[in-house]
């Protein structure tokens, strides 16, 4: 498979009514469309809606600030910021079926959501902003910063399996495969490692990392030697040889993992971090470094300001606005 999904795509596309929505607020230069406080006018409640209904939802499960935190990364970085994640399937073939998405949780929550936004605003928030809203206020609750987030985003009608396998960074990744993932989508260095912290809260199954950190590194039959030897036997006792699709969930963050704060990157400079991905932080100068100073970093000031900074530019991805893609009453669209 190449590396950056260069790959004939097999391409479903969806046609339905598009309705056409206006919104005020302040434009984001260079990113036609987007503005802080879109729906100022149209619906000026929604951010206060959807923050509300997210307290319900992580009060009945806070598993799920993490999940819809990772929810918006599944989006954005396939087919760009247009809540294609959401759409369905019948043969199979949408993102929702692809490998990537095995164990991603949130499609019913962003639903939820959708419908007391539409309750209260028909047809005029678009189900890619609720996920950003969503992802915001998922740190928020988990004691993170509350950042301003652009809005104005459009909803795409095309949904394809073979674009979230080749398009997401696989957790087994190294550094240079990790910058060259996000160097495609518009994303430096920086929205890298600062991103790579959202692994301070939530859980990972086995089965995404076991194999690769645990028993067979490499290909090699062995533990990665880069794991802290203090660290793997407690991987080894919830993780079960040779089974892929092993459902044990450990802690990506093992002391705080329901608090958004530093702890992953004094994880990660003590070789406690989950995914080679995570480890791979400290094979570059400069993402090792900024691991090192968040380590070592006596207050979230710093980083906190940072994450506001990535996530926006994460949220910047190929978005859809004015005339593009379309507003859905339900985010879950069949596009076959």
């Amino acid at each position: 498979m190449a590396l950056l999904g260069v790959l004939v795509r097999a391409v479903i596309i969806v046609v339905a009514a598009a309705a056409a929505v206006s919104g005020s607020g302040l434009p984001v230069p260079g990113y036609d469309g987007l503005a802080i406080g879109f729906y100022h006018e149209t619906c000026p409640q929604a951010e206060d809606l959807v923050l509300a209904e997210m307290r319900e939802i992580v009060q009945e499960d806070r598993t799920l600030a993490p999940a819809l935190l990772r929810f918006m990364l599944h989006d954005c970085f396939v087919r760009g910021c247009d809540a294609s994640i959401m759409l369905k399937s019948r043969e199979k073939i949408g993102e929702r079926d692809a490998n990537s998405s095995y164990s991603l949780r949130g499609y019913e929550q962003i639903e939820r959501i959708k419908a007391k936004l539409e309750d209260e605003c028909p047809m005029t928030v678009s189900c890619a902003d609720i996920i950003v809203m969503a992802a915001r206020d998922a740190v928020f609750l988990s004691n993170g910063p509350r950042y301003q987030v652009e809005t104005g985003r459009r909803d795409g009608k095309v949904s394809c399996t073979i674009d979230a396998d080749n398009d997401l960074p696989p957790p087994g990744s190294n550094i240079v495969d990790l910058k060259i993932y996000f160097s495609v989508k518009n994303l430096g260095w920086k929205d890298l490692v600062v991103l790579s912290g959202s692994h301070t809260i939530g859980r990972a199954q086995c089965g995404s990392f076991a194999r690769d950190r645990l028993y067979n590194y490499s290909g090699e039959g062995r533990q990665d030697p880069s794991l802290n030897t203090a660290y793997a036997p407690e991987l080894r006792k919830a993780c079960v040889a040779g089974d892929p699709f092993d459902k044990t969930y450990v802690d990506m963050d093992p002391g705080s993992p329901y608090t958004f704060d530093l702890s992953y990157y004094r994880d990660v400079y003590s070789n406690r971090g989950l995914f080679v991905s995570d480890q791979a932080l400290l094979n570059d100068k400069w993402t090792r470094q900024y691991v090192e100073r968040m380590a070592s970093a006596d207050s979230t000031d710093e980083y906190f300001r940072d994450y506001a900074e990535a996530m926006t530019n994460m949220g910047r991805i190929e978005v859809l606005t004015g005339d593009n893609g379309e507003i859905r009453k339900v985010c879950g669209a069949y596009v076959d």
